[in-house]
Parts: C-alpha cells; sequence; structure tokens
C-alpha cells in the first residue's frame, strides 16, 4: 500500500508539471492517470505551475443580447481576465460551441452574423464562412480531432426543407428532417450531408453539446422518454440511445442533464422529491450502450443553507458547478466547502455554461494555404523541356488544357 501512494504521489508531481497538450495524451495511459488529473488539487497544483486557465464562460440572454464573463476559481487574481472583446464588431458575441485547447466558436450579433473561430488567452481568431442562412440554427456543436496541426470539424443542425406533397413519402409524415451541415478545418468549408430525421413529438434539450468518445452528444426528449442524440464523427452517423430504465419515462420526479465526468459522458439525475444527486456514466461494451451508476451526492443541507440553485455539470471530479440568479457556486460535495461567484444584473437567468481549460501558448487556427503554383504547374513546364523521340511532337492541345487545370484550381483555393 505504502509503495502505491509513493508512486501516486510521484505521478502527481510529474503529470502537475506538464504542459496541458501533453497532459490530455497521458489521460490515456490508464484509469488511474486520467482520474488523478480531474482532482480538484491537481488541477489547482497544474494551473499554478503550468499557466494554464481553467474555468467557464457564462453566458446569458438579456434584452435580446447575449453576454458572456469568465469565471474561475483557479486562476485567482488573472489579470487580464478572459473576455472576448477582442473579436471584431460593437456588440457582444454569442458564445455557440467550446472544444479542446481553449477555441471558441462565436457568432456576432449586430449588424450581420460573421462567424469565428479564436482562442481567447492568445487573442487570435479567423472567420469562418457562414453555413447556409436560409435556415434555422437548431444545434451546433465544435470537436477538435487533433492538436498538431489542428484540426477541428463544426456541426450544425437546422431546420430541414419544406418537401412537396407530391414527394413526400409515407415516411416523412412522421418524421421531420433537419438539415446537417459539417465544416471541417482543413478544407475551410461546409458540407451538406445527409438529412436527420427525428420524430415530430422529439425535441432538444436547451443546453450545449457534449464532447466525449469522439463525438457529440445532445439530450432529447418526446411524449414518453428521454434520449440521447449522438453524431460519431469518424462515421458521420447519428444514434440515438435511450436513456437508463429507471430514468428514460418522463415522470418528472428527475430531472436530468448531460455533462462530462473524467472525461466520459456522463448524466446528472437530481430526484426533485429529496435533492439526490445521482451520476450515471454510458459506457460501450461490444456494441452495446451500458449504463451504471457512479455515486450518488446529497444536496438538502447544501441547498438548505445556499438556496435554489441546480446542478449544471462538473468542473471536476468533486466539484460541481451549480447555477442561480446572477450567479454560480463551484461545490466540493467531497468536503462541503463552496465558492460563490456573484455576477452582474446582465446575467439574472443563466443560459449556458461553457467550460474552458486552455493556456497561453499561440495556436495555428488555419493550415496556410499551399502553394500549388509550384506543384501543379511545373507538369506542363516539364512536358516542354524534357527530351522527345525524333519526330516526337508535344500536344499542344494537352498542354493547353493541363495549364488552364491549374489555374483554375489556382482560383478555387485563392478564396
Amino acid at each position: 500500500m505504502a509503495v502505491c501512494n509513493v508512486c501516486s504521489d510521484v505521478l502527481f508531481e510529474i503529470l502537475s508539471r506538464v504542459e496541458l497538450k501533453t497532459l490530455r495524451k497521458c489521460r490515456l495511459l490508464s484509469r488511474e492517470c486520467n482520474s488523478l488529473t480531474y482532482e480538484s488539487s491537481f488541477i489547482r497544483l497544474h494551473c499554478q505551475r503550468t499557466k494554464t486557465i481553467a474555468g467557464y464562460f457564462i453566458q446569458s440572454l438579456r434584452s435580446n443580447w447575449y453576454h458572456s464573463t469568465f469565471l474561475s476559481i483557479d486562476n485567482p487574481g488573472l489579470d487580464p481576465m478572459l473576455s472576448l472583446d477582442f473579436l471584431p464588431g460593437r456588440r457582444p458575441v454569442k458564445i455557440l460551441a467550446t472544444a479542446d485547447q481553449g477555441l471558441m466558436f462565436c457568432v456576432s450579433q449586430f449588424p450581420e452574423n460573421h462567424y469565428y473561430i479564436c482562442k481567447p488567452s492568445t487573442k487570435q481568431w479567423e472567420t469562418i464562412p457562414s453555413p447556409n442562412p436560409g435556415y434555422f440554427t437548431r444545434k451546433i456543436a465544435m470537436v477538435e480531432l487533433r492538436s498538431d496541426p489542428l484540426l477541428f470539424k463544426i456541426v450544425r443542425l437546422s431546420d430541414g426543407e419544406n418537401r412537396d406533397s407530391e414527394s413526400e413519402t409515407e415516411l416523412d409524415y412522421d418524421y421531420k428532417h433537419f438539415q446537417c451541415e459539417i465544416f471541417n478545418s482543413n478544407t475551410w468549408a461546409w458540407k451538406r450531408l445527409n438529412d436527420l430525421m427525428l420524430s415530430y413529438d422529439e425535441y432538444f434539450n436547451t443546453k450545449p453539446a457534449i464532447s466525449a468518445y469522439g463525438g457529440l452528444h445532445w439530450l432529447t426528449s418526446n411524449k414518453d422518454k428521454n434520449n440521447i442524440l449522438s453524431f460519431h464523427e469518424n462515421k458521420e452517423s447519428w444514434e440515438l440511445v435511450p436513456l437508463p430504465d429507471s430514468l428514460c419515462q418522463i415522470d418528472y420526479k428527475y430531472s436530468v442533464n448531460l455533462a462530462q465526468y473524467e472525461g466520459k459522458l456522463a448524466l446528472i439525475c437530481v430526484r426533485c422529491d429529496s435533492d439526490l444527486l445521482e451520476l450515471w456514466i454510458i459506457k460501450d461494451f461490444y456494441g452495446k450502450k451500458l449504463w451504471t451508476k457512479r455515486f450518488t451526492v446529497n444536496l438538502q443541507a447544501f441547498k438548505e443553507e445556499i438556496g435554489h440553485s441546480s446542478a449544471y455539470s462538473f468542473y471536476n471530479k468533486d466539484t460541481l458547478l451549480m447555477t442561480e440568479a446572477f450567479g454560480t457556486i463551484f461545490y466540493n460535495f467531497k468536503n462541503g466547502q463552496y465558492d460563490r461567484l456573484k455576477l452582474g444584473s446582465k446575467h439574472m437567468n443563466i443560459e449556458s455554461a461553457f467550460f474552458v481549460q486552455t493556456n497561453y501558448e499561440p495556436i495555428q487556427l488555419r493550415r496556410p494555404k499551399k502553394d500549388f503554383l509550384f506543384s501543379i504547374v511545373p507538369a506542363p513546364i516539364f512536358l516542354v523541356f524534357c527530351p522527345h523521340k525524333e519526330g516526337q511532337r508535344v500536344n499542344r492541345g494537352n498542354l493547353f488544357d493541363m495549364i488552364l487545370l491549374a489555374v483554375e484550381v489556382l482560383m478555387l483555393v485563392s478564396f
């Protein structure tokens, strides 16, 4: 037992000094490494030793404008505090999604919608082409697939096209269509995927997507039960997964919310009649989705002292992010301590909380344009100057076509 404790202490010291990018890779080494890096004491020490920033961008809607404020309990006295004021525009931007390395996807609110990918800690940003503006966005999310060189994708679901009655099938009457678009940072362009079809009584939860297991996940519900809608990036496919049997049926005894816990897809369930919070973890076991209840937390004493608040997500292994009017609470349910952070009048009703863990290392948000001129044009030039057999003539028609092709490719990549 003593040997195990020594090994854990050494591992703690080593991992608390590695940079954030390396830390994410170390989490894949073992369950012990993964669990250790989500402990409260580890995150605070890691922030101090590596100048890492961890916290939430709290976003609220007031007077038809979105406002965001960054909060942190592990970076006291952070100066300057993270913000999105460096982005263009006269009005605050609306946060749409976040991903690893502190990446944020935002849209301007006035006078036109301009989309940005940015890293607030380094104040770097790039403009992203607008998706199809003809449809109302229902859900949008982002996932980072590679850190060096950076590769990320953005998934957007919007209202589907109106279909003519003549082209509708019997199946169309039972399902509604959502137009699906995906943005790839390699091509820096959107592409259209096959429509997503959901039953007419299936509705999305208001919270942002959760990124876990290489996919994106939303909580949905219909008149009978709760489900999780998952987008699998590697296959570009959708899957509807039911909640555990005890939580699947909508009976209003539970308040459910998707979350991430130690990098895993989790479900926060609060019993409305007893203030008991349950954490459920989903695992993929040979293609079957298995739910396991990890632990239960009694919030009764905490709520009697604090008043009304709602469990939003897990900040770390033993700390809950609770939201209330005009503020948030970081509640450590292991030792009963909490940090209550008040916000201004703009945050009377908190709509979203976006977790950010980042550093001050600059990042190349967009890969440089390749010099196609020297990779394409040499082919026609080679045909001109290469030796030919006696009597053999160069086909000038083919040469002209190749030059035209090179020019067209150059025009396509020069946007």
